[in-house]
């Protein structure tokens, strides 16, 4: 009974909440990721030679990963 009634109010949830709401809740997690990947490739950049290398790659990544997210909180719901 409590799984139907929490599917239940999951489902209404859905419903009335704005689909703006939904995709930040989407994008958010996506976000977060690519922000910890920026810290780490600072980190490396402290490894002579290598570690800027590893840290350009890790920008793009995110700069990727912010775009994809951007474009996901643009649709429509």
């Amino acid at each position: 009974m409590k799984i139907v009634f929490r599917l239940a109010t999951v489902a209404l949830l859905s419903a009335v909440l704005s689909g703006c709401f939904l995709t930040k809740l989407a994008t958010t997690p996506m976000r977060i990721v690519g922000a910890a990947g920026s810290v780490v490739g600072a980190a490396l950049s402290i490894i002579p030679v290598a570690g800027n290398a590893a840290d350009e790659a890790l920008e793009k990544v995110d700069g990727a990963i912010d775009t994809t997210a951007d474009s996901i909180d643009k649709i429509p719901l």
